[in-house]
């Protein structure tokens, strides 16, 4: 070991439990260098630990398996959370590199664990006598987990096979790194310049000063650069009034990824759809969506497709209702071309003015970002829960636009630490989610650290950050998923905060966004960012009465989205095509989605969620969700709504529970019953 590296290895702040407050990571101390020894250090040791259990001479027992290993793998779970989270919000060169170089590592390591033939055979000892061990409810539960884990991981796959199945984890972690990071730098790269000012006539000033920033941020000596979202539709295109300015912004989005060159990942989605086909065909299941989904609350396939193969004909009908109502007002106004992609959030900002006398523009300076969080989300948190909220300035933060927050119950005790990422950037991958830095569990003492990030163009110093409706929707959204993560009351760490089925897991987020336009939150939050004035009643009207506006586009790009995942995900290997867009395209037209003026929310070539962010066969897990999160706002409506009985039903039946009950009796144990679909057909307009 060099001088330089037994210097890093000393210093390095992963190496050890964090001294701050609830474990909070040293994020001061942090530097590239401690990444990758860290990681590896924690594979030794955790490699280590489930070699002491697997070789224990003593007979097996809850305790001395599956608690013990509970409690290993501190040091790998420290590192690896704070460096994926962190390569997510404040990535560069040297961490993109240690992301590519861990990634078929770590699928190693996770087969040298739950392939170990001897760890498994105390497992599955201990599962065929789970009755008669005396276990409580919480502690069967997790042993029925780790037997589930094991299996699916292909503990019960013998000689040359389980070979083939590691070979095969780890060409798809490496792929799926590389998808990841084609889509952030193409997204970095495929931003529109503009150079006459004039061409952004629409954008407000603030939006002008950005794109002017974000210019020169790129090494532009002049000009205005429009950076791309991560869906395929993009914001500005609501506000430009250049059509073909709007052209190329929506095009150089829908091609991202998809032409020869570096960032090309069309291969890569070919390449990993047939390598999980073959993964879940060695596992012993038809194709890789029924490996997924035998293990979330939908189990098959077909329950998958028949849910939105039935949502679909109204979407779609509804989306050209609309778009015959766009197309009336170009024409009216001697426009003299189809609707296209490019055109719509812009005519649906004047249909919405045409028939609500509204458009979304003027909510903005009623969303100022420090008053959504503080005033809004936060007041809603209180009204519901109890919950209390103080700003922390002595810890340390890995970007200065950070915030932290000590999270206090009723009772003054210390709930959680919650950190806030509230802004876009270069080095931040796009999108909204919430994470943990430390999960609850009373097995270790662990008590939660959660972060909320959003992507909220940041505005030049000195001007005031304004939000739209979407962006207040999505962080009322993510909020849901710390509330969920922070009152995680569980014993185990498999088990806590968020660790409920992918199709479960949207649920209690998509509750949450009910409070955004509750009179009382409303009231508090939504005030002029320059007069305090409160939003006027005859605004907050017009806001409810569209509830239903554009319905069919939100419903029709969600289920393309949706339904490529699916295509992708239930073909065979021998039945993986050879071109990923014709593909796609096909696949649109045969399911009656290919329409053109509404494109799947994400095209193949950039949907990190299915080939790189863990939703692979799951993006239909918003939608099904939604059935039980629009249930379950009938449920608040008729118990009276924003009150501390009805928030502490939720908490105290579903969101402490994390997963230590099975998902579907959670949400019995919440509502009395199995859930009706009707709510949501009545919310998205399709009844």
């Amino acid at each position: 070991m060099s001088e330089s590296t037994a210097a890093a290895v000393a210093t390095n702040p992963l190496l050890q439990p964090s001294p701050l407050e609830f474990q909070f990571p040293q994020f001061d101390r942090l530097r590239d260098e401690h990444y990758l020894p860290a990681i590896e250090q924690g594979m030794r040791e955790q490699l280590a630990e489930v070699a002491a259990i697997a070789g224990n001479k003593d007979a097996p027992s809850f305790d001395n398996t599956i608690v013990a290993m509970e409690r290993s793998g501190q040091l790998f779970n420290r590192a690896t959370t704070v460096f994926f989270n962190l390569s997510g919000t404040v990535t560069n060169d040297v961490m993109n590199q240690v992301r590519a170089t861990v990634a078929p590592k770590l699928a190693a390591h996770l087969d040298a664990i739950l392939l170990n033939p001897a760890l498994f055979a105390r497992v599955q000892t201990l599962h065929a006598k789970r009755d008669s061990l005396g276990l409580d409810a919480e502690s069967l539960h997790l042993l029925e987990r780790y037997h589930t884990d094991f299996v699916r991981a292909g503990a019960l796959v013998k000689g040359a096979d389980q070979d083939k199945l590691k070979q095969l984890n780890g060409e798809i972690a490496t792929l799926q790194t590389q998808f990841t990071q084609n889509v952030l730098d193409a997204t970095n790269a495929s931003g529109v310049h503009v150079e006459d000012r004039k061409q952004l006539d629409g954008l407000g000033d603030n939006a002008i000063a950005a794109a002017e920033a974000a210019a020169k941020a790129a090494g532009k000596d002049k000009g205005y650069l429009i950076a791309l979202m991560n869906t395929s539709g993009q914001p500005a295109t609501a506000a430009l009034v250049n059509r073909d300015l709007r052209a190329k912004l929506q095009q150089a989005s829908e091609q991202r990824c998809a032409n020869d060159g570096k960032f090309d990942n069309r291969g890569i989605a070919l390449r990993l759809a047939k390598l999980r086909a073959e993964r879940a065909q060695l596992l012993g299941y038809a194709d890789f969506a029924s490996y997924v989904l035998e293990d979330e609350t939908a189990k098959t396939p077909a329950a998958v497709n028949k849910m939105m193969r039935e949502l679909a004909p109204a979407a779609v009908a509804n989306a050209r209702r609309e778009a015959s109502e766009i197309q009336k007002l170009i024409d009216a106004g001697k426009g003299g071309f189809q609707l296209g992609a490019a055109d719509w959030s812009y005519y649906t900002e004047k249909v919405r003015a045409e028939k609500y006398a509204f458009d979304q523009n003027q909510l903005r300076p009623y969303f100022e970002i420090d008053s959504v969080l503080e005033n809004g989300v936060f007041f809603a948190a209180s009204k519901l829960y109890g919950l209390s909220f103080k700003e922390r300035k002595d810890l340390p933060r890995y970007h200065p636009t950070v915030r932290i927050f000590d999270v206090f119950d009723e009772d003054g005790s210390k709930l959680a630490l919650l950190v806030t990422d509230m802004y876009a950037r270069s080095s931040k991958r796009g999108g909204a989610w919430m994470t943990e830095y430390v999960a609850q569990n009373t097995l270790l003492g662990a008590k939660p650290v959660v972060a909320l990030h959003l992507n909220v163009p940041e505005p030049p110093k000195g001007e005031p950050t304004l939000m739209s409706y979407d962006e207040v929707t999505t962080a009322f959204h993510e909020f849901g998923h710390v509330l969920h993560g922070m009152f995680s009351k569980v014993r185990y760490p498999r088990l806590s905060g968020t660790s409920v089925p992918r199709d479960f897991v949207e649920y209690p987020s998509q509750v949450n966004e009910m409070w955004m336009t509750d009179p009382t939150v409303l009231a508090n939050y939504a005030k002029h960012h320059q007069t305090g004035a409160a939003m006027p009643k005859e605004l907050l009207d017009k806001v409810l009465a569209t509830g239903t506006f554009n319905q069919g586009f939100a419903t029709t790009e969600y289920l393309g989205a949706a339904l490529l995942d699916q295509a992708w995900h239930q073909l065979k290997p021998e039945q993986v095509p050879k071109d990923a867009i014709a593909f796609e395209q096909a696949t649109l037209k045969q399911i009656g989605l290919d329409f053109a003026p509404v494109p799947p929310r994400y095209r193949s070539t950039y949907f990190s969620h299915i080939f790189s962010g863990g939703y692979a066969a799951g993006y239909y897990a918003y939608l099904w969700s939604e059935v039980l999160d629009a249930d379950s706002v009938e449920w608040f409506k008729e118990h009276g709504g924003l009150k501390r009985e009805n928030g502490d039903h939720f908490r105290n039946t579903l969101l402490s529970k994390g997963g230590s009950v099975d998902a579907m009796q959670l949400f019995r144990n919440f509502r009395g019953r199995d859930p009706l679909i009707e709510p949501l057909l009545v919310r998205r307009g399709l009844k």
